[in-house]
């Protein structure tokens, strides 16, 4: 990278001298600092091309008026980017100075922004608008010159009061002026001072930055030059005359130099945002191929060490060759088989799509979680094989597959009277309150919904399908994570920050309680009856009292005038509605959940309202504040999860 940068250079340098002979003075390019920001980019994939666009906007500007501004993008993933030569520099030294910073600031990657000053020029890019901001920043100072200091008080007089000059002068003049003092008493000496605001900032700010400015440049006296470094404004004096001829109209021969440095800045730019994508790739690569062989080891050493490991032609035959008369559902990540082992037990064997969607991770993730956890309420696996041409993993069998079976269908449904239905809430409240508060580790399973709940021979519920579960240590508030699971299912807040808690699973709880109560799925498609989500019905109809148009028919097939069943299932309703507020803090945690379903007495808190969709952007509105959270729903977000029956 440093050896195209250096090419490139020099290609430029030596056209540009070989065409323009004297048709400038002095550009000022030599670099003064770099400052680069803390933060690191937010997603390279964007930030990258953002950026490039941000500077081909920039450089369009600049050749023009030697001034510029863009923005490419918005969010973490936007980029704000302004460059400006200071007043005494031709459009073609502008252009030069410029082409110079915009080589430079891209060595502040993969940090998210960043300031270049040059002594003809200055450059800044962040990922928020900064283009009124004039002083206060940690990163504005002066830098003094390594050279002589000059001897008596007459030179920092005379500099003092040129710079007191200059800044007066400034006011008048956008910010832009210079000032040339001769040194009493010294024959052929002299003070040259600079000072320049950019041009986003209004005559007040100016005012105030050349001020601060003018303040902490003299800290360098009597060093014989210094300047000031300012988030809106510079400030330059020497002893030497730096200065150049005030900018005249430019020629026919300038402007061709003009439009030929700017072409080949821009091909440098797009070489280096080639250089940098490709850094990235090949980062992001090797990072993968690390945790993908980590992962595979410790995946054999469990298996080593323990009982699960099965035969790949033992499972194969298992499952009649993997026969589609075996087949059981199909999800996002794969396919699920009846099998029967020699010795006459029934199992369920999960068959992984081993692409991107599915890397190793996710399969150690399952083995890893799952292996470590008994509980009535979850699904048990049986073992797992890694040692064929695919990923299976091995669970016991539960003839009645999974609950959305029952509860989506008007036939099947039937088969689950409330009872019924009060102990799958139950039962799988139990599953997760293991899960978050009875282990070791906290685990969260990420992806609660209908088809993720198995069901036993007696229909007693069984969580299922860990391949998106995390776990987190005691001492974490949280875990910062890439957004998966199923729509309609998943928390706000996850959605638009990627922090994950255990008061997500408890919104997906909610809403899967309300599919129970009325046998509708949350996130069906625009084409159904009604036009809002289940969970924005419930809480609607609750307002207004009058839940009970929310209930499946078949709750009440057998027990009609049953007041004490009609009471139960408004208070699931209500419960739910808990579980699905909008704001996670008021949620309540999965075991006081739990002890709300017991205790069928107890008082319960009235509930705020959930998250408002407009299904049409699948954005967040919160209408009640007249607020939007302006958030879309990822295409990968959305293609995720959409398994049937078994887990995936």
């Amino acid at each position: 990278m440093k050896k195209s940068t250096t090419l490139l250079v020099l290609i430029l340098v030596f056209l540009i001298l070989s065409l323009a002979g004297s048709a400038w003075c002095d550009p000022r390019a030599q670099i003064i600092e770099i400052q680069c920001g803390r933060q690191r980019e937010h997603n390279s994939t964007l930030f990258v091309p953002n950026f490039v666009s941000t500077m081909e906007a920039i450089s369009d500007q600049m050749r023009v008026s030697g001034f510029g501004k863009a923005v490419t993008g918005a969010g973490p993933d936007g980029n704000y980017g302004l460059a400006q030569c200071y007043g005494d520099l031709s459009l073609l030294d502008c252009v030069l100075c410029y082409a110079q910073a915009r080589t430079v600031l891209p060595k502040c990657f993969p940090n998210n922004s960043g300031r270049v000053f040059l002594d003809g020029c200055f450059m800044r890019s962040a990922n928020y608008s900064f283009f009124e901001e004039y002083e206060g920043d940690e990163n504005d100072k002066e830098v003094c010159g390594n050279v002589t200091r000059k001897a008596g008080s007459r030179f920092r007089s005379t500099a003092e009061t040129a710079i007191a000059q200059a800044v007066s002068d400034a006011r008048h003049r956008r910010g832009y002026a210079r000032t040339e003092l001769p040194v009493p008493g010294s024959a052929n000496a002299s003070v040259y001072v600079l000072t320049d605001c950019w041009r986003s900032l209004n005559a007040s700010s100016c005012s105030a930055c050349l001020s601060s400015a003018a303040k902490s440049v003299r800290r360098c006296l009597p060093k014989s030059e210094g300047r000031a470094l300012f988030t809106g404004c510079f400030i330059r004096y020497s002893d030497v005359d730096f200065l150049n001829d005030e900018p005249r109209s430019t020629g026919s021969r300038e402007i061709l130099l003009v439009l030929l440095v700017s072409v080949l800045s821009g091909v440098f730019l797009l070489v280096m945002g080639v250089l940098i994508g490709v850094y990235v790739y090949k980062h992001r690569v090797i990072q993968k191929k690390r945790r993908g062989s980590n992962d595979v080891e410790k995946l054999a050493k469990i298996l080593h060490d323990s009982s699960l490991n099965f035969k790949y032609s033992t499972i194969v035959k298992a499952t009649g060759y993997f026969d589609e008369g075996y087949k059981l559902g199909q999800g996002g990540f794969g396919t699920v088989y009846k099998g029967v082992l020699a010795d006459g037990r029934e199992i369920a064997v999960k068959r992984l799509f081993y692409n991107n969607r599915h890397r190793a991770a996710d399969f150690y993730n399952e083995v890893n979680i799952i292996s470590r956890m008994e509980h009535k309420n979850l699904v048990r696996l049986l073992g797992c094989c890694c040692s064929g041409p695919e990923s299976l993993l091995v669970y016991e069998y539960l003839p009645n597959k999974s609950l959305d079976r029952f509860i989506f269908d008007a036939s099947r449904g039937k088969a689950l009277t409330w009872d019924k239905r009060y102990e799958v809430i139950l039962g799988t409240a139990e599953g997760l309150v293991y899960l978050h508060e009875n282990t070791n580790i906290r685990i969260i399973h990420r992806d609660i919904k209908a088809s993720n709940i198995l069901l036993d021979t007696k229909l007693r519920a069984k969580i299922a399908d860990f391949g998106l579960a995390r776990s987190f240590e005691e001492d974490k508030s949280h875990i910062s994570t890439a957004i998966a699971g199923t729509l309609g299912y998943m928390a706000p807040e996850y959605l638009a920050h990627g922090q994950l808690t255990e008061k997500a699973d408890v919104y997906s709880f909610g809403v899967l309680m309300l599919e129970v109560v009325s046998g509708r799925q949350n996130n069906r498609g625009k084409a159904t009856e009604y036009s809002d989500s289940l969970v924005i019905q419930a809480w609607k109809l609750f307002q207004r009292g009058a839940v009970e148009e929310l209930f499946d028919p078949n709750l009440l097939l057998h027990n009609y005038h049953d007041s004490n069943v009609k009471a139960e299932v408004s208070r699931a309703v209500h419960i739910g509605l808990l579980c699905t507020q909008e704001s996670s803090t008021l949620r309540p945690l999965m075991s006081k959940v739990l002890e709300m379903l017991r205790r069928k007495n107890e008082e319960l808190p009235a509930p705020a309202n959930p998250p408002f969709v407009d299904e049409g952007t699948m954005s967040f509105n919160d209408t009640s504040e007249n607020q939007s959270y302006h958030f879309r729903y990822p295409e990968s977000v959305a293609s995720v999860s959409h398994s049937s029956f078994y887990p995936r």
